[in-house]
């Protein structure tokens, strides 16, 4: 029996409708003939689901008892004795219940696919593993549920289930996802329009990469070479110069005529060194290609026409993009160009665009030396010329007698071309075999070596010597124009380099990364110790390769100081290009000290922090507890006083006021010692899981009767916290809103699960705090608006958010719907939850208390 097939439906968030398409497609199945069941299909109360699961066949499910639960699982072992053909699995990223045979839903599947039985599943974008960091970020919430993207990828069959935010909401909106009591609390947290966007965009981009994964594994398969244009990648060939920004102008605007273009801009680098591109010109072109959605790509190659159209190749290309040449019209002798010969190689599968610009024909930047002054083309054509060139010359003049004189010069002028193109040793050569020829063939007497007029041995030495030097000029021409190319090329360099570091925009990892791109090496690190005979460490590392351990072990060491090194891996470097590398690594230190520097000024910013806590308590000591300490101490002298007769309700009076500022005294001191503990860094939760109901409403003893509703279903599930950081976190926050309340308005405190985490949310009908002052709410010692005198010193939020942070969680301010503020807590959930959703979905009315 072979493996079953799986087939899965991936939406971007809960309720586009991945279950319901689920069940029709088990409708269809059945309808065909086909023996399929329902292994597992949760519908959370939502009637057009459940409708659809009559009229299948529904395996009975296992239940499980865990603390004090029962909760219902896939039965594996019934299913497989069911052996169905097709079975339908609900939640493909569930967890189970402790007790199950398998610890994830996934693992259930993996089994019903071995024994043969095909398999229909759900899954949401946000609960695969290698997303997880990307979901957080856009929603706040981690995924704790998650199935390995592999489990995904080796599905048979892929269908996205979409649906625009807009519906998605008006669903949500209308009940037709969650119960009434939970949409509000859905639309404002995980199906926020920007969140539902960013989902739908991942789901998507997710689903096109899988389809380039199957095409390009077609291709592979079937070996096949050509170029297909199912969607349109556009490459953008650069040379470092300004026309560059035009070409990837261009390319963008190409890609937006078809749907789902790409660009991917791509800098071919010889493999010997520096180049003659403007480093800083080519940063500026990988940020416009970033910004305008493309990709940057730093290809090394010797042969630029090539290496370009087999990187478009590579990557499934169907144009490319090129500029006109910047070369004069004379420089063509050397070659057609790279812009000729890769619309020559191009082939039929690749569309070549050719583009104007203003750099056309004002001729190229001048090369930066590799190794040879000349190039090695050049050389090879010089010896060519010189030592073919007398030959050709000599077999052409006898058959055309022009006299000893003329004959001298054109042997002059070979000489000469040799010089121009291959420098100073082709130019002796041919020289040194001109002379010779010169001699032989046309010197009286002809054919010997010997020469019978003086004054042609002179007439052949002033030919040699002029010869020589024009050699020699040409030579020297060359040297000094390839030294003037390297410096320009370095000054561009470093001065790029040293504007990035004084500005601190480069960090120590994108420096070695552009020393390693510099050098075409494998790997940059740079390593330290403290001493001459202590261990070297690396600071910081750019490429791969093995970690160096000594920069001996490295290709080339560049040492920083005494105890400090710049360490490549790749190959060994050219002694003329060391000293562009000294300035990297002396960069690389100031970079290193940077950072440092910086770290002990953040340190320092914290101390000051400090000092400025510190001062605002004595300022708030002096003040704020000067009110009630006066308060008991009146009440206290009235009461000790002989000269007044008090009635009893009078000393009760007093004695209530002496109450009341003692209770001010304790949570006064209670918060200002806590946040003493926060800002110093002692405060140490005891993480232990508990219920949300357990702690909450023993948070609430220190307001008035009557003045809170408290919703906290006990269903949640439990979650991971400190209860006394909970209880006082809770407590400031009710005892913040009561106090901001109107008269006769309670304040609510609900809790409910969305995803991993429980949200506690404290809503209160006051003026409510505009957005710019949300976050400022939160900090030491600041009271909003016209608070009253005696409202406190404004710790209560700053003390409940540290708490919150000590313990995992997050606290942050929003609107409440019709006015007033809701400070939301989120709490890390333990254990498995009822329902793996983003928002809790509960089989039970909560009830309600009013205390």
């Amino acid at each position: 029996m072979g493996r079953g097939t799986l087939r899965i439906y991936l939406g971007a968030a809960p309720g586009v409708g991945k279950t319901y398409a689920m069940l029709a497609e088990g409708h269809r199945r059945t309808e065909r003939g086909t023996d399929c069941v329902v292994a597992f299909v949760e519908h959370h109360g939502r009637p057009r689901t459940e409708v659809l699961l009559h009229g299948l066949e529904q395996v009975p499910r296992r239940g499980l008892e865990y603390r004090g639960a029962v909760f219902e699982e896939m039965d594996v072992d019934a299913v497989l004795r069911r052996d169905p053909a097709v079975a339908l699995v609900d939640e493909l990223a569930h967890t189970n219940v402790p007790g199950s045979r398998n610890a994830k839903r996934w693992q259930d599947v993996e089994e019903l696919l071995a024994a043969g039985i095909d398999v229909v599943s759900t899954v949401n974008i946000q609960h695969l593993e290698s997303l997880g960091d990307i979901v957080e970020s856009i929603t706040g919430v981690r995924q704790r549920e998650t199935v390995p993207d592999e489990v995904v990828r080796r599905a048979d069959q892929i269908e996205l289930v979409d649906m625009s935010p807009q519906a998605l909401r008006r669903r949500m909106a209308h009940g037709n996802i969650y119960a009434p009591d939970k949409v509000d609390a859905a639309l404002s947290n995980y199906f926020r329009p920007g969140n539902l966007t960013a989902l739908r965009e991942l789901a998507l981009l997710w689903v096109a990469d899988r389809v380039d994964e199957y095409l390009n594994e077609y291709r592979s398969e079937h070996r096949v070479s050509a170029i297909w244009g199912s969607r349109e990648r556009i490459v953008v060939g650069l040379t470092g110069g300004p026309e560059g920004r035009t070409l990837i102008r261009r390319a963008a605007r190409l890609a937006e005529k078809g749907a789902g273009g790409e660009v991917m801009a791509v800098y071919i680098a010889r493999s010997d060194g520096l180049t003659s591109a403007s480093p800083k010109e080519l940063a500026v072109q990988r940020t416009l290609v970033e910004d305008l959605g493309g990709t940057f790509h730093h290809v090394v190659g010797d042969d630029i026409p090539a290496a370009l159209l087999d990187f478009a190749r590579g990557v499934n290309a169907t144009q490319i993009v090129l500029g006109s040449s910047r070369r004069k019209a004379w420089q063509y002798v050397f070659g057609p160009g790279v812009g000729a010969t890769v619309a020559r190689d191009s082939g039929p599968d690749l569309d070549v665009h050719i583009v104007t610009h203003e750099e056309v024909a004002k001729g190229r930047g001048l090369p930066v030396a590799r190794g040879g002054r000349l190039g090695r083309a050049r050389i090879l054509w010089g010896w060519a010329v010189g030592v073919a060139g007398p030959v050709v010359l000599a077999l052409g003049l006898n058959t055309v007698g022009l006299g000893l004189a003329n004959d001298m010069l054109l042997f002059l002028a070979v000489t000469v071309a040799a010089a121009l193109l291959g420098g100073l040793l082709p130019a002796l050569a041919s020289a040194a075999f001109g002379s010779l020829l010169l001699n032989y063939f046309y010197t009286p007497p002809l054919h010997r070596l010997t020469v019978a007029d003086p004054k042609n041995i002179v007439a052949i030495a002033i030919f040699f010597g002029v010869g020589m030097s024009v050699a020699s000029v040409v030579d020297l021409a060359a040297r000094r124009t390839d030294q003037a190319a390297r410096l320009r090329a370095e000054s561009e360099i470093l001065s790029f380099l040293a504007g990035n570091v004084l500005r601190g925009e480069t960090s120590l990892e994108e420096l070695l990364e552009r020393v390693r791109e510099t050098f075409a090496m494998e790997s940059a690190a740079l390593l330290e110790r403290e001493s001459d005979v202590a261990p070297w460490t690396c600071a910081g590392r750019a490429g791969f390769g093995p970690p160096l351990e000594r920069p001996e072990d490295a290709d080339v060491d560049m040492p920083v100081g005494d105890h400090m090194a710049l360490a490549l891996t790749g190959r060994v470097l050219p002694a003329a290009d060391r000293r562009v590398l000294a300035a990297f690594a002396a960069q690389a230190a100031v970079v290193l000290e940077r950072r440092r520097l910086q770290e002990e000024a953040d340190q320092a910013r914290t101390l000051a922090e400090g000092n400025r806590i510190r001062t605002a308590l004595l300022a708030a000591v002096s003040h704020d507890l000067r009110t009630p300490l006066a308060g008991i101490k009146a009440a206290v002298t009235s009461l000790r006083s002989d000269d007044v007769a008090w009635s009893e309700e009078d000393q009760a009076e007093l004695l209530k006021g002496i109450e009341e500022g003692a209770d001010r005294l304790d949570h006064l001191v209670g918060n200002l010692l806590d946040m003493s503990r926060l800002q110093t860094g002692t405060v140490t939760p005891l993480i232990r899981e508990i219920d949300v109901d357990e702690v909450v409403p023993m948070a609430l003893g220190g307001v008035p009767e009557d003045s809170v509703d408290l919703d906290v279903p006990e269903t949640l599930p439990m979650v991971a916290v400190d209860p006394g950081l909970l209880e006082r976190s809770v407590a400031n926050l009710v005892e913040n809103a009561v106090k901001y309340s109107p008269p006769g308005r309670r304040v609510l405190v609900a809790a409910s699960a969305i995803a991993d985490r429980v949200e506690v949310r404290v809503v209160d009908r006051g003026p409510g705090v505009p957005d710019e002052a949300k976050e400022r709410i939160f900090e030491p010692f600041q009271r909003y608006g016209d608070a009253p005198r005696g409202a406190g010193v404004g710790l209560g939020l700053a003390v409940a958010r540290g708490f919150a942070e000590a313990m995992g969680g997050t606290l942050t301010a929003e609107d409440t719907p019709g006015g007033g503020l809701t400070m939301v807590l989120s709490l890390c959930a333990a254990g498995p939850r009822p329902e793996p959703l983003p928002a809790a979905e509960f089989r039970t009315e909560p009830e309600r208390h009013t205390i």
